[in-house]
């Protein structure tokens, strides 16, 4: 046997309190269109009166290594281009680059500026909110290499588009300044380095070339007096003997008159002298032992006598005298130090000039002009844009709409639970 189903009261009575519902507020409609129809007006109202934002943005990315090659093969400055990046992105995060940039440009916020109201305070309003700087990541994005994304903000009747393409070309050509001063400075600083080495080379050739001097003159000097010492008594070893040799003749002389031997001769000779000799006769006479020199006779030792007496100088006497005078001469002039004294470019006998000279004319040489490279490269630069990002129109609209009816829904809903004549009504 089959039962009919049992429909639970409380349903029942949700679906008739439902459609009633619907029916009253259908009653109410004028009031909820009145309060949609006032909020649409006003969100209306406020996209037509609100000051339209506009947002422009120029991409930034590295060059080429082959760009910076004129700057990294000085040999004093080296940079990649991720680092020329993030300088220029680190320069245009700056507050302090921002600011001097629209010194140099007030016209560019002119717009914006309120009267008595200083540019520095004009660009703080400006600055907190307008500028955005970001970097884009190649292992986060779609991209294939880094980059830097410059944004400006900004409302209408302002020259964005001129604030982001001046403000890029003003950060470039700042770091490439600064880039010039870093490698001016360095090239100053190699170049006084290099020469302060020269002064410095010069001074330690100076010293060690007076040093060889005085050794030179001292060695000459040690061997003038050594050879004048040995000189000196030589003489006297040969006056010395010149004097003995006299007191040799004087004995000599004495006995030669004692024997009467006035012409020389031999002793086997003084033997036969008192024998008759008969024809004609050589006499040879060999001894191992030396002959008395008396037996030179009185006349030959006499005259030998005094011409040792009348001698002035033993010099002649000795060839070491001679040689002695050899050297002394030679002594006189060193011509070493001579040549020393009149080197006339001394920088050619330093050491390690060529080194020095080569660092220098390349330092001199070093000439680098900042248009001659380029540390970013501008991939995008900003344009007008076609529409304003803000107010959002159809948004605000369609917002105000919405809201205005759910207000007057809840606003009928209200008056139909607080007065039950209008819910009897219905």
């Amino acid at each position: 046997m089959n039962f009919p189903a049992k429909i639970p009261l409380g349903a029942e009575h949700h679906a008739i309190d439902i459609t009633e519902t619907i029916r009253s507020l259908w009653k109410q409609r004028g009031v909820v269109l009145l309060f949609a129809a006032l909020s649409t007006s006003a969100a209306v109202a406020y996209v037509l009166l609100a000051q339209p934002q506009y947002k422009v943005q120029s991409d930034i990315r590295p060059v080429a290594s082959a760009d910076l090659d004129m700057l990294n093969e000085s040999g004093l400055y080296h940079i990649k281009p991720e680092e020329a990046l993030r300088r220029i992105g680190s320069s245009m995060e700056s507050y302090d680059v921002r600011l001097k940039f629209f010194k140099t440009n007030p016209e560019l916020l002119a717009p914006l500026q309120a009267p008595g109201q200083s540019l520095e305070e004009t660009f703080e309003k400006f600055n907190s909110k307008a500028f955005t700087v970001e970097q884009i990541d190649p292992k986060k994005t779609a991209s294939l290499s880094e980059a830097i994304q410059l944004g400006v903000e900004y409302p209408a009747g302002v020259d964005g588009v001129a604030i982001v393409n001046n403000f890029t070309d003003f950060v470039v050509k700042s770091e490439k300044e600064k880039v010039a001063l870093d490698l001016q400075t360095l090239i100053a600083n190699r170049t006084e380095q290099a020469e302060r080495k020269l002064v410095s080379k010069k001074a330690a050739y100076d010293a060690e070339k007076d040093s060889r001097i005085a050794e030179l003159l001292e060695k000459d000097q040690l061997k003038k007096e050594t050879l004048q010492d040995e000189l000196k008594a030589l003489r006297q070893q040969l006056q010395s003997r010149r004097q003995n040799r006299i007191k040799q003749l004087d004995e000599a002389i004495a006995i030669a008159k004692k024997l009467g031997i006035v012409t020389p001769t031999t002793p086997s000779a003084l033997g036969e002298s008192g024998q008759d000799r008969q024809g004609n006769m050589i006499r040879t006479e060999v001894s191992n032992q030396q002959i008395p020199l008396y037996f030179m006779g009185q006349s030959a030792l006499e005259a030998e006598r005094a011409t040792l007496v009348s001698r002035n100088s033993d010099d002649f006497t000795e060839s070491r005298v001679d040689e002695i005078q050899k050297e002394l001469s030679l002594l006189v002039n060193n011509r070493q130090v001579a040549l020393l004294r009149q080197r006339s470019n001394e920088e050619l006998f330093l050491k390690g000039l060529s080194e020095i000279r080569e660092e220098l004319a390349h330092l001199k040489g070093l000439n680098i002009n900042i248009d001659q490279f380029n540390l970013v490269n501008i991939d995008k630069i900003a344009s007008k844009p076609q529409s304003p990002i803000k107010p959002k129109k159809a948004l605000i609209v369609g917002f105000g709409l919405i809201f205005g009816l759910f207000l007057g829904i809840a606003l009928a809903v209200v008056r139909i639970n607080s007065h039950p004549k209008l819910k009897a009504e219905s």
